[in-house]
């Protein structure tokens, strides 16, 4: 089955499986994280959480960068908890796990 996700024309090629990230952003482009999920309720297309940053040419995830800004109001005094949780969830710093293929 074939998949096109959107992607920011300057946004760096997909590292290798077991490279680190470089934010490329086709895994979260692709679909949510479970942490995606449960804080936006969105369960397809991309995480609602992903953000471009033009300082670093690279995707970032939103809960590790401005948690409060991706939480619903009444759960952003969780951000410092989400923040923590999220390394953790999209496995920051063990390398990419992405099996897609980008064009």
């Amino acid at each position: 089955m074939h998949r096109v996700i959107h992607l920011h024309a300057e946004a760096p090629g997909q590292p290798l499986p077991g490279q680190p990230c470089n934010g490329c952003g086709v895994c979260c482009a692709s679909e949510p994280c479970p942490l995606g999920i449960l804080a936006t309720g969105r369960r397809h297309g991309a995480c609602a959480a992903l953000v471009w940053s033009d300082d670093e040419h690279a995707y970032r995830c939103g809960f590790l960068t401005a948690p409060a800004e991706h939480l619903p109001a009444g759960l952003r005094w969780s951000a410092p908890l989400v923040a923590r949780y999220a390394r953790r969830a999209i496995s920051a710093g063990s390398g990419c796990d992405c099996t897609l293929e980008r064009a």
